[in-house]
């Protein structure tokens, strides 16, 4: 399934904007990438949950769900909030639908085990995917342990290659995540930040365009539908939800390797997504916070125009 999904997705790469005039014959494309966060939509798919008309498709990073997303060969996308102000700054209509996770230890910046604390990484190669989030989590490590982005060498890779680049001696240090995290804190890695020391910053959220939206309301609100169904299994019968996940093979080969790698992520349930999107919510606090930090990082140059959640499909 995963060799079909990558290649279903170069498929739409090439497609592109072609596909935007099919819309009413296509359903909704919905890109991640692999997550910990994410995986509860594959769950929902593969226990059925997920109606016909909302189609999974899986990418090697971020960054190409961005691409994809800009170009419109997605109708919706699993991104973190910060990547979601990006593309509301260059003008897209979009609008988040659903909180997905709250990572709260889950992304990471893994060294070395001979590098002695964060200072340690002063000149030090770096693996960044730098069109996603790992720039916006090494520039607050930096800020906060009193560094600059001249403090170390950036290299500028995929999120796919870090584990490799890691073993191979190319980098001294990582800015990633789950499942990555695991392996290689299994190897001897060692944790020099997460995203525990920025607390509500690193949030994964649901987006869709906003004419898709008004088009395909009922799709998205099967997609939506589907994954609260898929958190309710996580929370009522743990123990299946984990071996189904091991089954599906993207995160882990056992439960309990899986199990491990949600203890730093929190997944709102339904009532506590209406609570964050509604009207005043604790999202609009964390957009507004996560905004000016990317503005003095100059990551972002503007703030939102408008507010950006859409909390009628959590109700």
């Amino acid at each position: 399934m995963k060799v079909f999904t990558r290649y279903l997705a170069i498929l739409l790469f090439a497609l592109g904007a072609t596909g935007c005039s099919q819309q009413d014959e296509t359903p909704l494309r919905l890109g991640t990438n692999v997550w910990p966060g994410y995986e509860p939509l594959y769950l929902a798919e593969n226990m059925g949950w997920l109606p016909q008309s909302v189609q999974l498709v899986e990418l090697v990073d971020a960054s190409q769900v961005i691409q994809a997303f800009r170009n419109r060969a997605l109708d919706a996308a699993a991104l973190t909030l910060d990547e979601v102000l990006l593309l509301e700054q260059d003008g897209i209509p979009v609008r988040v639908v659903a909180v997905l996770d709250v990572s709260d230890g889950a992304d990471v910046i893994l060294a070395r085990g001979d590098i002695d604390g964060f200072a340690g990484l002063k000149g030090r190669a770096i693996a960044v995917e730098s069109s996603a989030l790992g720039a916006y989590v090494l520039s607050r490590a930096l800020e906060i342990n009193g560094m600059t982005i001249d403090d170390v060498q950036v290299v500028h890779r995929g999120v796919d290659s870090h584990e490799e680049a890691y073993l191979s001696g190319e980098v001294d240090a990582v800015v990633n995540f789950e499942p990555v995290r695991s392996r290689l804190l299994a190897k001897g890695a060692r944790e020099l930040f997460s995203s525990r020391e920025i607390p509500g910053e690193v949030v994964d959220v649901l987006v869709v365009h906003e004419d898709y939206i008004k088009a395909h309301g009922e799709r998205v609100q099967g997609l939506i539908d589907g994954w609260f169904d898929a958190l309710a299994m996580l929370r009522d019968d743990r123990a299946a939800a984990m071996t189904a996940m091991a089954q599906q093979g993207r995160l882990g080969e056992s439960p309990e390797e899986i199990e491990a790698q949600y203890d730093g992520l929190k997944l709102p349930d339904r009532a506590e997504n209406l609570a964050m999107l509604g009207e005043g919510g604790s999202l609009h606090q964390t957009v507004n916070r996560l905004s000016r930090n990317m503005l003095q990082q100059k990551l972002l140059h503007r703030a939102p125009q408008r507010p950006l959640a859409d909390p009628r499909f959590v109700r």
